[in-house]
């Protein structure tokens, strides 16, 4: 069959017919994307495993979810490379990242035992991460930001709330007796975990610009994180729980300055108001 002849246009063809030309993107602005979209599989693959019986691995993959989340905005600036479509898509594994990954992994390696209560414990987490990372976003879409914001949280962060909600999973991984009462323990870890991330707490974040190291203490802080490291690839559920334990213990630290510098125990500016939810919902 012959193929017919295309139209006559005594003007030209007539391009505008065929929609907007998709002009090319350089790939540095594709490169930050792309570890986000790892950090989803790493914490969705995290899921599977769990559901697998395959815990340190699942544990091991909602970690590299969460560190590949925590990069992927700072290699964005590094490359400057940011774009709303890389925030969008920033948000949405946040919460699948350290939401739902973490809740999943630990209710079916402890709260699941606890029945409903556990099941539940896991959905309060999941939610609390959820709004947690709808107040940050919040927050940093405002023009006008309060000089306290580049050094302190608004409560618990979301990555560091996943690794703190994992800690039932690591004392199950040192021989620690996962029945029912851990269960029901765990629950309730759970559910003040998830308090902390939407609770009003001044967390320290050491993002302050002003914060210096003396030059003396270079060199024995560089030690120092090596050491860390080492430990924790060869001791890596003690280190997890050693560093868990010393984050809950630092919160009161950060408060008492918070207190000191401010003279109230919590974060009094509101957060999110009756303006900002009418407007995001």
């Amino acid at each position: 069959m012959e193929t017919p002849f295309p139209p006559f246009e005594p003007n030209g063809p007539d391009d505008s017919a065929r929609g907007p030309r998709l002009r090319e993107i350089p790939l540095r602005l594709v490169f930050p994307n792309l570890i986000t979209i790892l950090a989803i599989c790493a914490g969705l693959t995290g899921i599977r495993l769990a559901f697998e019986n395959r815990y340190e691995l699942a544990v091991a993959m909602v970690l590299l979810a969460a560190f590949l989340d925590g990069i992927d905005g700072r290699v964005a600036r590094l490359m400057k490379a940011t774009s709303k479509f890389g925030a969008q898509m920033d948000s949405l594994a946040d919460i699948v990242n350290f939401g739902v990954a973490p809740a999943l992994v630990v209710y079916v390696f402890a709260l699941d035992q606890a029945r409903s209560l556990g099941w539940i414990a896991a959905l309060i987490y999941a939610i609390a991460a959820g709004l947690r990372l709808a107040r940050f976003n919040v927050m940093a879409e405002r023009e006008n930001k309060a000089s306290w914001q580049s050094e302190y949280f608004v409560g618990v962060p979301a990555p560091a709330g996943a690794m703190l909600v994992l800690l039932p999973v690591y004392l199950g991984f040192l021989g620690l007796a996962t029945d029912r009462t851990f269960a029901y323990l765990s629950s309730i870890y759970t559910v003040v975990i998830a308090f902390l991330l939407i609770s009003r707490l001044p967390v320290w974040s050491g993002k302050s610009e002003g914060n210096r190291l003396r030059r003396d203490l270079v060199l024995p802080m560089m030690l120092g994180v090596v050491l860390y490291v080492a430990l924790l690839m060869s001791y890596t559920w003690e280190v997890m729980v050693f560093t868990v334990a010393a984050y809950l213990i630092s919160l009161p630290f950060g408060a008492r300055k918070w207190r000191r510098k401010y003279g109230t125990l919590t974060i009094e500016e509101p957060g999110i108001g009756d303006d900002d939810i009418g407007r995001h919902i």
